[in-house]
């Protein structure tokens, strides 16, 4: 796919949504951590439907940690994996109480340090919340660049240097946002919708199918 390509893609993108961001409800960047930490392999609706009963009561790493384990479980149980998740949730609290007091650190090395934070997690919290340039490529993202041709790669990390090389400056900011939604609502795995899609007439998708 070619730049001009690229750019008219994300033109698009932005003038159909101009400020795009995360489907989690979050009011604090510890909430927005927390919930991406819950989010894996789960839908945000699921993680929403869970902490919407959950920080009303605890919203800070000091209130989750002093409640414990097994009182955790009963608001996030709904959502797949909970126990190993409740887990990290309880520890990552700790460790941003002992060494970041009770803040949630802004840098890649510091949140990868954090348990059940991986570097797709680091990203979402690095962009959405201290809105640096990053691309954390989940699903979505993964196929939207290899369906389209935006930023065709084997793996996330490879899809992830590639979108970050490719896509013009001006939209890298918000990029990430613009890809999910877009495969979450459009692009989707099954059955993709491209008769109602903006970007078909610069989707290869079509001219691999023919070919």
């Amino acid at each position: 796919m070619n730049a001009a390509k690229r750019y008219e893609i994300f033109r698009r993108l932005r003038e159909e949504n101009p400020n795009p961001t995360t489907e989690l409800k979050y009011s604090s960047t510890f909430e927005l951590l927390i919930s991406v930490i819950l989010s894996a392999q789960a839908t945000d609706v699921g993680v929403n439907k869970a902490t919407d009963l959950l920080y009303p009561v605890a919203n800070t790493p000091k209130a989750i940690y002093d409640m414990g384990l097994d009182e955790l479980y009963k608001y996030i149980k709904t959502i797949g994996l909970y126990k190993t998740k409740g887990k990290n949730v309880i520890e990552t609290c700790r460790l941003l109480l002992e060494k970041h007091n009770g803040e949630v650190p802004n840098t890649r090395e510091e949140l990868e340090a954090l348990p059940g934070v991986g570097r797709k997690t680091a990203n979402v919290v690095l962009n959405t919340a201290f809105r640096q340039v990053a691309m954390a490529v989940d699903t979505h993202i993964f196929r939207v660049s290899n369906r389209t041709g935006l930023a065709p790669g084997k793996n996330v990390l490879e899809v992830e240097q590639k979108l970050l090389k490719f896509v013009p400056k001006e939209f890298l900011l918000d990029a990430h946002h613009w890809l999910i939604l877009h495969g979450r609502y459009t692009c989707q795995a099954r059955k993709p919708r491209c008769g109602s899609c903006m970007i078909e007439d610069l989707c290869e998708y079509k001219e691999k199918n023919i070919d």
